[in-house]
């Protein structure tokens, strides 16, 4: 089973994985709570083994199906803007992929919620999860565009594909007080935004150039 791996040893040791969290903290992540999520998840098991020995390494990986894992530092990055309002309730996560991401969030989260539209990844991504036993975690197959109204409203959420606007769905779903990042398509370019809800009113603001899959709708 792939969460027999978990452990590691050498290049998937708790040692590498330490390495990569000082990395995060050279790179300017200063959220505790964040750090220490990015050392607890063992990120060799959401990866195929020919590639464990670079699961640490600071780089998105292919996972199969045209999607990717997110490179640690815009996992970390991403969850610790989430959090500036420290509101750790209820999160969305749109975009499961292989759990990776969802793993860190639940150890952050009291609640997490993660959508996935390829039934084979998500499938695989609870294989890669099962071994880490998180009980607040819940995943479901959905249509990413369409949020997860059931569970609503969200204390953050949090995009893992890049939208060319943002789905009004997902803004609706925002509780309020809440915080949304996810990349956004800006011409050629993708850039972080963060989307903040005070009452009716939405702020939203730019943040970092990143490099995302596209968001794409529809179940598959």
């Amino acid at each position: 089973m792939r969460s027999a791996r978990a452990p590691g040893i050498g290049m998937t040791s708790q040692r590498t994985r330490d390495r990569m969290v000082q990395r995060l903290r050279e790179r300017g992540i200063a959220d505790e709570r964040v750090l220490s999520a990015m050392a607890a998840v063992p990120r060799h098991v959401f990866v195929e083994e020919a590639l464990a020995s670079r699961a640490y390494e600071d780089n998105a990986l292919p996972i199969g199906f045209g999607q990717t894992i997110s490179q640690p530092y815009v996992v970390a990055k991403m969850i610790e803007i989430l959090l500036q309002n420290n509101k750790s309730g209820k999160v969305l996560e749109v975009g499961t992929g292989c759990g990776y991401q969802a793993a860190v969030l639940a150890h952050v989260f009291e609640e997490v919620y993660s959508v996935e539209r390829i039934k084979a990844l998500l499938e695989r991504a609870r294989g890669n999860l099962i071994g880490l036993r998180l009980a607040n975690l819940r995943l479901a197959y959905a249509d990413g565009g369409d949020g997860l109204p059931a569970a609503a409203p969200f204390d953050a959420i949090v995009a893992a594909a890049a939208a060319r606007e943002i789905p009004a769905k997902l803004r609706e779903q925002l509780a309020v007080g809440g915080r949304m990042i996810l990349p956004l398509h800006a011409g050629d370019a993708q850039r972080l935004v963060l989307v903040e809800r005070s009452g009716r009113a939405f702020r939203e603001s730019e943040l970092d150039a990143v490099h995302f899959v596209p968001f794409e709708a529809g179940k598959a």
